[in-house]
């Protein structure tokens, strides 16, 4: 049995004028799911809104992160993140004797924008591995691997390519394996705590809009995931649970013959994702670079995320023989790996004009701001790295408040 939610629980921002509205096919097909098989989980609708093809979020031809997109990933707002994480890439070549090649593997890669702030920053730096390295971007959409090749022809550098399949049961590399901001796009279960049981979010169709239902678990993994970390909701608390995260770390780390597995993403364990303060959940929606929290408006035309349960990241990796590395957020992270270093090599740089200088200041100070994406988390696991001493990227803290 299944109930509607009660008026008033779920207070969704009005539409704003510029919205692009839902893609009226993807919106037929739910539809037609719903009317065939009855109400689907929130993990099964946010699937279709960000990986049907053709249609959803991920897969359409037009643009996503970026400053034309809806939002901007750390790569976007400046190419000195990605230089920065080249520097602790040269680490890990290093400790596993400067194999060749070096295969960087990232998933997600989208349009290029860190592929080619690395592949740059390594030339910037002089970096032996510039000449030892080889590109592999995982997609799940062939025209963002080909905007990736044409960025990296631009900058001369389409030879570090390596494109594989879209689909595909990925070889085991020697190198690096990076996601940035993945994670948090996993479709996601939603549950509430009420009248003392679990109970799911389903997602059905009534009159011309979607409604939310509430009804049993769908699958007995999501109370068990609550109860392996030893967390527990509060009455009428809502939380989402990703339960694709094994399988995806799985899969990554299937393709990791020796090297490091690096994830940033924004997260939190799970005693405090699921804690008293958090009674709304995190699912997010991003559109023109407004966010909000309905996610049944611009269907198809908006990002859905939520963030990410860091415990259970590393309960996967340890599941799957992964050694963890370190675990961080991104302003130590980019502080250990020699941030300031970079900032003075460009200032000193002839090329470098006041605009663009100040221009990097003003990233710089987004990219290392807690609010902003500082207090991102940046987690690493290993197979066949020495964990000691701690890599360059994990072993920097800052002050702590009192």
């Amino acid at each position: 049995m299944m109930d509607p939610i009660e008026a008033g629980v779920r207070r969704f921002r009005p539409a704003a004028p510029d919205d692009p509205g839902s893609d009226a096919e993807l919106i037929r097909r739910l539809r037609d799911e719903i009317a065939s098989t009855g109400p689907i989980t929130f993990a099964r609708f946010m699937e279709r809104a960000l990986y049907e093809p053709r249609l959803g979020y991920y897969r359409s031809a037009e643009p996503r992160p970026g400053r034309e997109g809806d939002f901007l990933t750390a790569p976007e707002i400046h190419p000195i993140f990605g230089r920065a994480v080249a520097r602790q890439l040269v680490e890990v070549w290093e400790r596993l004797d400067r194999p060749r090649p070096f295969t960087i593997r990232e998933y997600g890669a989208g349009t290029g924008a860190l592929a080619t702030a690395i592949v740059g920053g390594l030339e910037a730096d002089a970096s032996p591995l510039r000449r030892a390295h080889r590109y592999e971007p995982v997609e799940v959409d062939e025209r963002r691997i080909a905007a990736l090749r044409s960025r990296l022809e631009a900058a001369g550098r389409a030879d570090v390519l390596d494109a594989p399949p879209l689909e595909p049961a990925l070889a085991p590399i020697t190198g690096a394996i990076i996601a940035n901001e993945v994670l948090d796009a996993l479709p996601v279960n939603q549950v509430e705590w009420r009248d003392g049981r679990l109970r799911e979010v389903y997602v059905g169709w009534e009159g011309e809009r979607f409604v939310e239902l509430l009804g049993e678990p769908s699958t007995e993994a999501l109370g068990r995931r609550l109860a392996d970390e030893g967390t527990s909701l509060a009455q009428g608390q809502r939380a989402e649970i990703a339960l694709g995260l094994d399988r995806w770390v799985e899969d990554a780390a299937a393709g990791l013959g020796r090297g490091v597995l690096l994830l940033i993403d924004y997260g939190h364990p799970a005693a405090d994702l699921y804690g008293p303060a958090r009674m709304a959940g995190t699912l997010r929606a991003y559109v023109r670079h407004r966010v909000h929290d309905d996610p049944y408006v611009n269907v198809g035309r908006q990002d859905l995320t939520a963030h990410v349960d860091l415990t259970a990241v590393e309960r996967a990796a340890r599941a799957v023989g992964l050694d963890p590395l370190g675990s961080t957020t991104q302003a130590e992270f980019l502080v250990g790996v020699g941030i300031d270093d970079v900032l003075e090599a460009v200032r000193s740089d002839p090329g470098t004009t006041l605009e663009s200088y100040v221009a990097l200041r003003s990233a710089l100070a987004r990219l290392l701001d807690p609010q902003v994406t500082g207090g991102f988390r940046v987690l690493a696991f290993g197979r066949g790295v020495a964990a000691d001493p701690p890599l360059r990227g994990f072993g920097f803290r800052l002050p702590r408040p009192r």
